[in-house]
């Protein structure tokens, strides 16, 4: 449900609102994160100076301490020189003291007997190397162990004449104990602080947000009753801030602009609208006027006064004369009317024998006309129906090609549950990929004459009826037009 949510959604009033809040909450957790890294590069610094100032007391005594024995001042003699004062001196300076020889080995632990190693791990030959190549002949090895940090210092232990006699080492714990309890304290506080701070911004924010955004408010609504078919009010208000001043004016401006445009465009409109009127009109009768013309030739043509069958193809003559001129009729009545071209005056009717009356004003033999029905009754108007069928047969004759020998239009009616399918389909040219999606446009056309409003039209009087027109086409090989009708019952 949010996936699709933008911020650019949000009001400005909120956004401001929003961004107040932010920045308080983002300037408190920025806060509490420099302080935790204060805390935490205090309590480092601690600890290292700590550590320093237990080396330099623990190397004066045990310096002191080899000044005044009575072994000779050997690698060998450092397990018997600090035998019994190792323990007085992690006593006195509270730090574990373990003394290494040269080589790497424990010679002396202030540690109790039964706690240290049998075998006791020698210092790692790299940092003897470090301790050795060091200017202060120091280093200090940090490890941190199931998360906590461990210090331990190794320095080298000189006899008077600075000649090295061992290694000596502090191991030091970390103990974060005050520094955490002093940083949970001071967290504690800083939210009680930021929280009070918060609420005090919400309220802030929110009267800020309102007032900055009053003004635009007013604006916001004037726009949105903002309209070309009505007449606009003006802007009567006197905002704090410059650049709403500006765009009041501007809106003021804007609106006695659209009252000009508004007389200019229902002008144009009217123009418009009776100039695509006469198109329509025009059209629709031009279509009866061909089937006509091509009857009358028709008839000219085949007229034998001898034939015994003269008196029906006299009636059938007539008839198909009468329904065009029914259809100009109908035309020229719903212009004069102002209604739809033309007004639906539906009738029980077959649709079967309709469509293959309207198919016999056509004198092309290659029109081949199939129904799996010899009727299928519905209330549905004559002359819009006729007008369907017409132009649909009249686009497919009209899409093949003159030079090409096979051509073939095929008409088909069926009924499909509550509907009647009527298609079209004929093996011209088809229609190219870029004009599928204008074919049912107004005055869009692919032919040389026609002002395009054929298929527009009937799929206008379909969709009246509550019916759909759809095609199907491959260019260079034909289409297939299927017009479903529901079918109304009387």
């Amino acid at each position: 449900m949010l996936k699709g949510f933008k911020i650019s959604m949000l009001s400005l009033r909120i956004r401001i609102f929003l961004s107040m809040i932010v920045l308080i909450i983002v300037a408190s957790v920025l806060l509490a994160s420099i302080s935790i890294i204060q805390f935490k590069n205090e309590a480092k610094e601690y600890h290292q100076e700590r550590l320093e100032r237990k080396e330099n007391a623990v190397r004066e005594h045990i310096n002191y301490v080899l000044s005044t024995t009575t072994y000779p001042l050997t690698t060998e003699n450092l397990d018997l020189i600090f035998k019994d004062k190792i323990h007085e001196l992690a006593h006195i300076h509270n730090i574990e003291i373990n003394i290494y020889g040269l080589n790497g080995k424990l010679l002396k632990s202030s540690k109790e007997s039964f706690s240290v190693d049998k075998v006791l791990p020698p210092i790692p030959k790299y940092i003897l190397k470090l301790v050795r190549s060091s200017i202060e002949k120091r280093y200090v090895d940090i490890r941190t162990v199931n998360g906590v940090k461990n210090r331990s210092s190794f320095t080298e232990i000189k006899d008077d004449k600075f000649k090295p006699l061992g290694v000596l080492n502090l191991p030091y714990l970390e103990d974060d104990g005050f520094y955490d309890k002093e940083l949970k304290s001071f967290l504690i506080r800083l939210g009680q602080v930021y929280s009070f701070m918060l609420i005090v911004a919400f309220g802030l924010a929110y009267f800020l947000a309102t007032y900055i955004t009053k003004s635009l408010k007013t604006i916001s609504d004037r726009l949105n009753e903002t309209s070309l078919k009505q007449k606009n009010k003006k802007i009567v208000l006197e905002a704090s801030s410059k650049e709403i001043n500006l765009l009041i004016t501007a809106y003021n401006r804007m609106v006695d602009e659209l009252e000009v445009s508004a007389v200019k465009l229902a002008q144009s409109e009217r123009e418009e609208a009776w100039r695509e009127m006469a198109k329509q009109v025009a059209h629709e009768i031009k279509n009866p006027l061909t089937p006509m013309r091509l009857t009358v030739q028709s008839f000219q043509r085949k007229f034998d006064p001898n034939d015994p069958e003269i008196k029906q193809k006299m009636d059938d003559y007539s008839e198909t004369l009468i329904q065009q001129i029914d259809t100009m009729n109908s035309v020229a009545s719903a212009f004069s009317n102002f209604a739809s071209m033309p007004a639906q005056q539906n009738e029980t009717l077959n649709v079967v024998e309709v469509v293959e009356l309207a198919l016999d004003i056509f004198n092309e033999e290659f029109i081949i006309f199939e129904s799996n029905s010899s009727e299928i009754i519905s209330k549905i108007d004559r002359t819009q129906l006729i007008r369907i069928i017409t132009n649909l047969v009249k686009n497919a004759i009209q899409s093949i090609p003159e030079p090409q020998e096979d051509k073939k239009v095929f008409i088909n009616v069926k009924k499909d549950v509550n509907n009647v399918l009527i298609s079209v389909t004929d093996n011209g040219t088809g229609i190219s990929p870029e004009d599928t999606n204008r074919i049912f446009e107004f005055k869009f056309t692919t032919k040389n004459s026609g002002m395009g409003l054929g298929l527009g039209i009937i799929k206008n009087i379909i969709e009246n009826y509550k019916g759909t027109i759809t095609f199907e086409t491959e260019y260079g090989k034909g289409t297939q037009f299927t017009v479903s009708l529901p079918i109304i019952n009387s």
